[in-house]
């Protein structure tokens, strides 16, 4: 596996039941295995790469349908997919146990790897996460229903939804270079496909599958909440956190869905306790 200089990139290309997966991974250390949820990528992460990867070996990857991994029409790529997928790519990569932190749904497909397909963590970290129903807006409902007038747009108007969409989920200003690199993956051709055919294959069943086991859970769990989330409100991280009862809880005021971008420092500062624990120095 090519070793990165503590930066997100994606140099390796692993093959999974739903087609090939952009991969990459940096530093040094126990392994830490980074989640990333809808509509985002890996990207999503590259604030907080360099500096757990001056104490982890960061491994990261884009879900398949998104960023730079495979967009076939043919591929499903629903969380059942991508909870399978999850676990693929842990037995790539050869990791027993190793700590993961989830984003959005990253959390479903994470929690599907280790509830359903036996995947052990170390430590696990749960970032405004899709984990209970209800889940999905209005918006997003009705895409689900009419997939296929979204995918007829002219390229511009697909531009603009995409981006209306993602800066739906902020309540701060990230840098304008990031918000494109978020935006970018989804405006080709095999992009726009993809990026509707994600809400039309959107199931609420694939989080009911687990709810009933999260007291089962295995590790030790953080869970970490941008408080004035748009799109999960604080109210189901404390939901989530009932169900979960060994785990800690923290939130961050005046933060929205993406706590990696919009205060990287305050994440980095958490994950640092929880994630350091037993670590031989």
């Amino acid at each position: 596996m090519q070793k990165l200089k503590g930066s997100w990139s994606l140099g390796e290309t692993v093959m999974t039941s739903a087609g090939s997966v952009a991969a990459g991974s940096a530093g040094d250390g126990p392994d830490l295995v980074l989640a990333h949820g809808w509509p985002w990528s890996s990207f999503s992460w590259h604030r907080v790469i360099p500096a757990l990867a001056e104490t982890y070996r960061v491994h990261s990857y884009d879900m398949p349908g998104y960023g730079k991994s495979d967009k076939r029409p043919e591929k499903a790529t629903a969380l059942d997919v991508q909870g399978s997928v999850f676990a693929e790519i842990l037995a790539h990569w050869k990791l027993d146990r190793p700590r993961v932190v989830a984003h959005d749904f990253g959390g479903a497909a994470t929690l599907r790897a280790h509830l359903l397909h036996g995947c052990d963590f170390e430590k696990y970290a749960l970032m405004n996460v899709v984990a209970m129903r209800p889940w999905g807006s209005d918006f997003f409902d009705h895409v689900g229903r009419h997939v296929e007038a979204f995918t007829c747009l002219p390229p511009h108007i697909h531009k603009a939804v995409v981006e209306a969409y993602i800066r739906g989920a902020l309540v701060n200003e990230i840098d304008s270079k990031d918000f494109s690199k978020l935006v970018e993956p989804w405006l080709d051709e095999d992009g726009r496909g993809s990026f509707y055919r994600q809400f039309s294959q959107a199931d609420e069943r694939f989080t009911a599958d687990v709810e009933p086991m999260f007291g089962q859970i295995r590790c030790p769990v953080t869970i970490l909440w941008g408080a004035d989330d748009p799109w999960i409100p604080l109210e189901r991280g404390k939901a989530l956190h009932e169900r979960i009862p060994h785990a800690s809880f923290q939130s961050f005021p005046s933060v929205g869905h993406m706590p990696q971008l919009e205060a990287p420092s305050q994440i980095l500062e958490a994950l640092a306790g929880f994630l350091r624990d037993n670590i031989a120095t």
